[in-house]
């Protein structure tokens, strides 16, 4: 298994989206980004820890490559709005892709080239592209939140 952490804004429609990819074997959602030991939630929400409300997917190379998660966090987002997504507004809610390895973030840097070529955005792409730091996991609630609820995404 490999691990991929990205942050697109709330991270209960993030996490419904990757959940969706097959090959993706797990999903958890919580904080990285930031510089408080161990956030809560409350705390993230103040804007003062840095941290952004991430999902770290787990998946299978052999059924899913990091490319397709790639494509999976562009489509599921405006990464053209900075520190927010819709009506979130903070940094906590910042497009970021934080990769763990050198192949990531060629992968991540080249993905995010090919989108602006692309002409798909009228507006830069803002979205970070920075190492992975520790991941807090988010308190249970919020863990496959919308599934919980019978709902299958909180898009914009």
């Amino acid at each position: 298994m490999a691990i991929a952490t990205f942050a697109a804004g709330c991270f209960w429609g993030v996490e419904a989206a990757f959940r969706q990819v097959p090959g993706v074997t797990a999903t958890r959602v919580g904080y990285t980004g930031g510089t408080t030991t161990n956030p809560t939630y409350k705390q993230v929400c103040t804007d003062r820890t840095g941290h952004a409300e991430a999902v770290e997917v787990s998946y299978d190379p052999a059924r899913v490559s990091y490319d397709d998660l790639l494509r999976v966090f562009w489509e599921n987002h405006d990464p053209t709005q900075r520190n927010r997504q819709g009506p979130d507004i903070g940094t906590q809610y910042r497009s970021a892709i934080f990769y763990h390895d050198s192949e990531q973030e060629a992968a991540a840097r080249a993905s995010k080239e090919r989108l602006e070529r692309s002409g798909a955005h009228k507006r830069p792409i803002v979205t970070e592209i920075v190492p992975a730091q520790t991941f807090y996991q988010a308190e249970d609630y919020h863990q496959q939140y919308l599934e919980k609820r019978g709902l299958a995404t909180c898009r914009i």
